[in-house]
């Protein structure tokens, strides 16, 4: 490996490392939220339900990016410089460019509940 190798995986790991502790926060807010309006005991049926249904859309969001990157790396229309790289690829798509996808299923829902509509309770 060269200086600059994997260079797209530590930008991926940083810009991660954020969408982590911002879904971790939404997390701790959501969960107070539930147990106030529900209860304790309706904070582990909604955990469970988040859960699945993140773990679906993550699923869905990835096989989607890895179809439609091989695509678009394949043709030629987006290229990445091999020494910046980790080298591990999905078809011709490097497994950094699903840092992307994993990041939006954590942090659009995480930035939703921190600052979409609340309830009329907590208003």
């Amino acid at each position: 490996m060269t200086a600059g190798a994997a260079t797209y995986a530590l930008l991926d790991l940083a810009f991660l490392a954020v969408v982590v502790l911002v879904a971790v926060a939404a997390a701790v807010v959501a969960v107070r939220r539930v147990a106030a309006r529900r209860g304790p005991e309706a904070v582990v049926r909604w955990r469970r339900t988040v859960l699945l249904t993140g773990l679906v859309a993550g699923v869905v969001l990835v096989v989607a990016t890895v179809v439609f990157d091989n695509v678009i790396v394949g043709t030629g229309i987006v290229a990445y410089d091999a020494q910046r790289i980790s080298g591990i690829r999905l078809g011709v798509v490097p497994v950094e460019d699903l840092a992307y996808a994993i990041a939006a299923v954590l942090l659009l829902p995480s930035l939703v509940v921190l600052f979409g509509p609340r309830s009329r309770s907590e208003q």
